[in-house]
């Protein structure tokens, strides 16, 4: 295994369908403007609660990726 150097970020996803949705578009996103992400850990799920009925997810994410060998 080759050393690597990590940086973790924390972001937050959301979606009115789901847990599983709201990491795959956190990640998705991330993966525009982060390179060489390696992993996620979710910290966090919670919702929004409208007249009884589950609304909104979210999730919080730590990201881990490695910096650029230079």
């Amino acid at each position: 295994m080759s050393e690597h150097t990590y940086r973790l970020i924390e972001v937050v996803g959301s979606s009115p369908t789901g847990i599983d949705d709201a990491i795959k578009e956190a990640i998705a996103d991330a993966s525009k403007t982060i390179r060489n992400i390696r992993w996620f850990q979710v910290v966090e799920t919670r919702g929004h609660v409208e007249d009884g009925k589950v609304a909104h997810f979210q999730v919080t994410l730590k990201i881990g990726f490695t910096l650029d060998d230079r």
